[in-house]
């Protein structure tokens, strides 16, 4: 069955989503659509403010097909490796096109500076030059392409754009990219009821009406939880552990910065302005404080190499259709077993952390809930 892929947070779900979606069946309407949605932790380490089942009912309501889970060993962490839990699952599922947004939109351009990440040597050793200097990952990136030529890259949807193309060849997968325009500012309200999930996170945050931004039924999943009401719990854990270096994305010498500062610290955005540098930004320390709450260590994420299975968390018909053509070693879920494999053990872990501020027993959903079904 033909079919096309996108990668999602859906955090909320609002009228930007539907926009792309009804781009997307126009552009392709005898074509499927297949969702990998991050769940609970999102890649820039925010809280999801809708649980990965209420996600879904609404990815199928407004026209998804099928819809599985990106894993938190991969939704969690940096632009390559989100990629590459993302597009590991589409190319399993034999989509022919992904489809995502980004502010550039230019696929030539994003293939020829993929093309040079990838096969010239003198890109990489630059970009370890700047990393010595103590600029971050993205900024030292943005440098290199500059110095061969090419456009100042670092918006957030072009940097995935690049990941995405990157994995794909790198796995010499089938599946051809598309770029759809991003319109809206990234962090800009706007006047035609389309404005991003950063800025309904904000409004959220200021207590304010977001109905104007998304359709009624995410108005009805939405919980109003951040990560910053884990603050408490994580200072707690920082406090009470002698070694965090142990933990995913605490590089050496972090941690010392991180126990100097933890104790003062009121707030996780007092913490965060204290502890980022050039080197360690707002995101990367986002994701750091998620790692260390979810007991994600450096040992665990050296052992997961590639997607291990593909969890369904919902579909239609159509979507039961394209899982009926499944082929693959790679074993279809519908639920998670304690003890299975690393991937399966830390997404039950995200979950375990992400209930205490959902205040609702989700874990016992992982273990027993069935897929939506449509």
């Amino acid at each position: 069955m033909k079919s096309v892929g996108i990668i999602c947070e859906y955090n909320p779900f609002h009228y930007g989503h539907i926009f792309h979606l009804k781009k997307i069946k126009e552009m392709f309407p005898n074509h499927s659509i297949i969702l990998v949605l991050a769940s609970s932790f999102m890649q820039r380490g925010e809280v999801s403010i809708i649980h990965k089942w209420d996600k879904t009912k609404l990815a199928l309501l407004y026209g998804i097909d099928l819809v599985v889970e990106l894993p938190f060993a991969f939704g969690s962490q940096s632009a390559d490796i989100f990629a590459k839990g993302s597009i590991q699952i589409l190319d399993k599922l034999k989509v022919e096109y992904l489809i995502f947004g980004s502010e550039t939109n230019n696929i030539d351009l994003f293939t020829k500076i993929v093309d040079t990440q990838i096969y010239n040597k003198d890109y990489n050793i630059l970009v370890k030059k700047f990393l010595d200097e103590g600029l971050n990952y993205p900024t030292a990136m943005s440098l290199a392409l500059t110095h061969f030529g090419f456009q100042k890259i670092d918006k957030p949807n072009d940097l995935l754009a690049l990941s995405y193309i990157k994995e794909i060849k790198k796995i010499h997968s089938k599946i051809k990219p598309i770029s759809i325009l991003r319109t809206n500012d990234y962090h800009k309200l706007s006047d035609n009821h389309v404005t991003s999930a950063s800025s309904i996170r904000i409004l959220l945050k200021e207590k304010k009406d977001i109905s104007n931004y998304v359709p009624k039924e995410t108005l009805k999943s939405i919980k109003p939880i951040f990560t910053d009401d884990l603050f408490s719990y994580f200072k707690y854990k920082v406090l009470t552990t002698s070694n965090l270096d142990i933990y995913e994305t605490v590089d050496e010498g972090l941690q010392y910065r991180i126990k100097k500062y933890i104790k003062t610290c009121t707030s996780l955005n007092e913490f965060i302005d204290k502890v980022k540098t050039k080197r360690y930004t707002y995101n990367r320390i986002m994701r750091m404080i998620i790692h260390i709450l979810c007991n994600f260590t450096k040992e665990e994420n050296e052992k997961i190499k590639d997607i291990t299975y593909i969890r369904v968390l919902g579909f239609n018909d159509n979507g039961k259709k394209i899982l009926n053509e499944y082929h693959d070693k790679i074993p279809l879920i519908y639920h998670l077993k304690d003890g299975r494999d690393i991937i399966m053990n830390l997404e039950l872990r995200a979950t375990s952390v992400y209930q205490i501020l959902y205040k609702k027993n989700l874990l016992d959903k992982e273990y027993k809930s069935k897929p939506v079904i449509q």
